[in-house]
């Protein structure tokens, strides 16, 4: 039995969706790839190796359902679906605009959410499937001026926990994919800033702004590397639920988690004094 897959990637022009697809492509994958100009599908398409790009737009559902059925259709089951388009929205929650949230939401929740849902009868139908979606160490941890990012990935990263759950017993595995800072352009052209109008918050954002401009080619997170650990994963019997990426991802992720426990011990007698009194408790 042949263990070459078709995969389809959303948002393969640049960075980690680009290195995904040409490490899938160098291991003899098909890859079909979503790019948004005709120009980003001719480049992709010159790549060495088995390479179909489709011009998408990911908040178009309709599209997303053709380019799926018509992969199906022409190109044969998609066994791989890894969600990755997606952008980064920085502004301060004060600063930045309720149509700054919806666009966010739009591309980086409907969008992942609409590519999962064209592949997911037809993985459900074989019973066999592997879905990825790209969130980030941002899905389980916070920084200033990144709150709208932020929730989207975190609401990514509990439809993902769900899903898994409910698709566990048709033999599709979920995965989300967390990276730390790798050098792609997230922070250049794949990022949205608000401008900045209060001064009261001058001392504590424009620092960290700063420091994420100037840092653009620094970052500690490879992203060959990355293309690497995602392969290994989709070649893995038992893949998992969460696969954070980079050293800076882990301890951040850990720091995060930490604090949460030792809030939630400091306040766990409070916590459990909200139950009614006959309610019998675990010894």
């Amino acid at each position: 039995m042949s263990d070459t897959k078709t995969f389809l990637i959303t948002g393969v022009s640049t960075g980690l969706g680009r290195a995904f697809a040409c490490a899938a492509l160098a291991a003899g994958h098909r890859v079909v790839g979503t790019v948004r100009t005709p120009a980003d599908a001719r480049a992709f398409e010159a790549l060495a190796g088995d390479a179909h790009a489709r011009i998408l737009d990911v908040t178009d559902h309709d599209a997303v359902e053709t380019v799926v059925a018509e992969t199906e259709r022409d190109l044969g089951p998609i066994d791989v679906l890894v969600a990755n388009a997606g952008y980064g929205h920085e502004g301060l929650f004060e600063e930045s605009s309720m149509d700054d949230l919806r666009r966010q939401f739009e591309v980086n929740v409907f969008g992942t959410v609409s590519a999962i849902k064209a592949v997911l009868p037809h993985m459900r139908e074989r019973r066999s499937g592997h879905v990825i979606a790209v969130t980030s160490m941002g899905g389980l941890v916070t920084m200033p001026g990144l709150s709208f990012y932020h929730g989207s990935k975190f609401a990514v990263e509990g439809i993902l926990e769900t899903l898994g759950k409910e698709v566990a017993g048709f033999g599709i595995h979920v995965t989300a994919v967390e990276p730390g800072s790798f050098r792609t352009d997230w922070s250049g052209r794949s990022m949205i800033r608000a401008p900045r109008v209060i001064a009261d918050y001058d001392e504590l954002f424009e620092p960290l702004r700063a420091r994420r401009v100037h840092g653009r080619g620094q970052q500690p997170g490879d992203p060959d590397k990355a293309a690497a650990a995602m392969l290994r994963i989709v070649a893995a019997d038992q893949p998992p639920t969460r696969l954070l990426l980079g050293t800076d991802a882990l301890r951040l992720v850990q720091a995060g988690r930490d604090a949460f426990e030792r809030d939630m011990l400091a306040w766990a007698e409070l916590s459990a004094s909200t139950d009614f009194d006959d309610v019998s408790r675990p010894a």
